[in-house]
């Protein structure tokens, strides 16, 4: 059984009476353990899906299938606690903390989750380790590098423990070195530490490279669906 299953995807936006059609009618299925990304211009559609697939936006029709449940049928209260113990999020602006610590911002997740409080460092900590700043818990994130943040919010991301995590433009703002090595941290992820599935949302042909698989948007319909013939690996000992 398929990890995601999408049929006939629709979303449409209505703003005073005008409809806005933005996908039309996707198909397609990530397996547990995947590296897909999800790849197109702008607006083509492709954060609209990475909201949907995050469980952030509804579709207007068709069918969201994870681990088998329809997630259509659910409530917004299901929704939500689906989205916070299964699905982890890097976003392209971090969404750090300035004045908080990065062993803070690492556990902020966990404040809204089961895990009892007494392992919330510990997490914290093993989330922090796998990113290679163990070396930086005490500081503040706003004495951070770019690359330093943003894999503190891969950090992050990866506390709950989730089946997925999805990463829109997880290198648009930062430089060559540090966008290599932010795409290696999650390609090792996938691969090599907690086969967690990821899902990539991305313009670059660069950063989509890292991936396994690239599904191709325009105009919110799927234009190409294969394997990267020349996937990008990540550099030996990337992660410390």
């Amino acid at each position: 059984m398929s990890l995601i299953k999408i049929l006939d995807l629709h979303k449409d936006y209505i703003n005073e009476e005008v409809i806005t059609s933005v996908l039309h009618g996707l198909n397609f299925e990530i397996q547990k353990g995947e590296f897909v990304a999800i790849m197109g211009p702008s607006g083509s559609g492709k954060s609209t899906l990475m909201h949907i697939l995050g469980l952030l936006d509804r579709p207007t029709a068709g069918t969201y299938e994870l681990d088998g449940q329809d997630i259509t049928k659910l409530s917004d209260d299901k929704l939500a606690e689906l989205r916070n113990h299964r699905l982890g999020f890097v976003f392209q602006s971090f969404n750090l903390l300035p004045r908080t610590s990065v062993l803070e911002n690492v556990k902020l997740p966990l404040f809204y989750s089961h895990v009892p409080a007494k392992d919330h460092d510990r997490r914290a900590k093993e989330a922090l380790a796998a990113v290679g700043l163990s070396h930086r818990l005490d500081y503040l994130s706003n004495q951070l590098s770019g690359g330093e943040k943003q894999r503190v919010a891969i950090a992050r991301a990866l506390v709950t423990e989730p089946d997925i995590i999805f990463a829109d433009e997880p290198t648009g703002n930062l430089d060559s070195k540090s966008g290599g090595q932010v795409m290696g941290i999650l390609q090792k992820l996938n691969s090599e530490m907690h086969q967690h599935t990821i899902i990539l949302v991305t313009h670059e042909t660069y950063t989509a490279e890292y991936a396994e698989r690239i599904i191709r948007l325009k105009d919110g319909e799927i234009i190409g669906d294969e394997k990267v013939k020349n996937r990008k690996r990540a550099e030996d000992g990337l992660v410390k």
